[in-house]
């Protein structure tokens, strides 16, 4: 029988969206994980840094963590959720995407909301790496979106025992709307600062190491300077450097909402209707999901929050619900 979860109560004093947004990435601290790093060189010549953590017997079940926009494998989500899985004696993985490990990736192309032939990279490695481990995916935000995407062009054969996606923006061009607006002005601010970063820096990096070609493309962009939006840098850097026609094809081929039908994986999506990123129109129908999936909307929660508890006594949601949903379906 499945175990019951209590319900999700914002912790008392952060019932606002925005402190619940908030308060894992400039509030929560968490010890440094000890941690295996692995680099897994791609097709295409560039390589994405893999954290492992947790048991190393070949047949522990295995759970693939993905993080969202400007985050990476030490984003306090995903080290908590690595925690909580150690605990209850399964392994875990955490991808840090192209350029997100601390050191740029070395083609012009970049980590984005549709990247899912680069999961399928990964998955097919860690099938390889350890045959006898039931394989399941987390994804956060864009990761999730990018997991449900996955799963959608799958179908039955996406490899994975299960899935669980939070907070994911399934609509790219509706969130880039609604991140826009209000209070939300603030996060966007930051995405552009840190979004601009990760392209400058890559371009000092590879000009340093003689990668002549691929600052070209870089430089052929133009100047950044005047990005504002998301609508703005994924027209302008996104697209161009990801093989889409324009921004318009972007957020319609890589927003998750078109692939939810397809999916025949057993998988959990969790959301909350104040998440200040997507338009409640964004959240997809009862009808638009297959009987495989199971949809928990949420009054309450933030982007990625869920923080429940007291501010003197923290504790998070997720790093309890989605463990045990992965348990009760092994």
């Amino acid at each position: 029988m499945p175990t019951r979860t209590a319900p999700f109560r914002p912790a008392t004093g952060l019932a606002n969206p925005h402190l619940q947004t908030l308060w894992g990435p400039l509030w929560r601290k968490l010890a440094p994980l000890e941690r295996e790093r692995e680099r897994l060189w791609l097709a295409d010549g560039d390589f994405i840094d893999l954290d492992w953590y947790g048991p190393h017997q070949p047949d522990a079940p295995l759970v693939l963590v993905l993080h969202g926009l400007t985050g990476s494998s030490n984003s306090p989500y995903v080290k908590g959720l690595q925690l909580a899985l150690a605990a209850r004696g399964w392994a875990s993985v955490a991808v840090n995407w192209r350029g997100c490990s601390g050191e740029p990736n070395l083609l012009p192309r970049s980590y984005h909301s549709g990247a899912s032939e680069d999961l399928a990279e990964i998955i097919e490695l860690l099938r390889a790496k350890r045959p006898l481990a039931p394989l399941h995916a987390v994804g956060y935000s864009l990761g999730g979106n990018v997991l449900l995407k996955y799963l959608g062009e799958r179908g039955a054969q996406s490899q994975l025992q299960s899935a669980v996606a939070v907070s994911v923006p399934f609509r790219l061009d509706q969130c880039a709307d609604r991140i826009g607006l209000g209070f939300s002005k603030v996060y966007q601010a930051h995405f552009m600062r840190e979004m601009l970063a990760y392209v400058q820096n890559k371009q000092r990096h590879l000009r340093d190491g003689g990668h002549h070609a691929t600052v070209e493309t870089l430089d052929g962009l133009g100047s950044l300077r005047n990005l504002k939006t998301f609508w703005e840098f994924d027209g302008k850097v996104t697209a161009p450097l990801n093989g889409f026609r324009d921004v318009h094809d972007y957020y319609k081929r890589a927003s998750s909402r078109f692939y939810l039908a397809d999916n025949r994986t057993p998988t959990l999506i969790i959301h909350a209707k104040d998440d200040p990123f997507v338009f409640s129109h964004s959240v997809p129908s009862p009808e638009e999901l297959p009987p495989q999936t199971q949809f928990e909307l949420h009054a309450r929660g933030g982007h990625v929050g869920f923080v429940e508890g007291s501010l003197r006594r923290p504790h998070y949601y997720l790093e309890r619900r989605i463990p045990q949903w992965l348990v009760d379906g092994v």
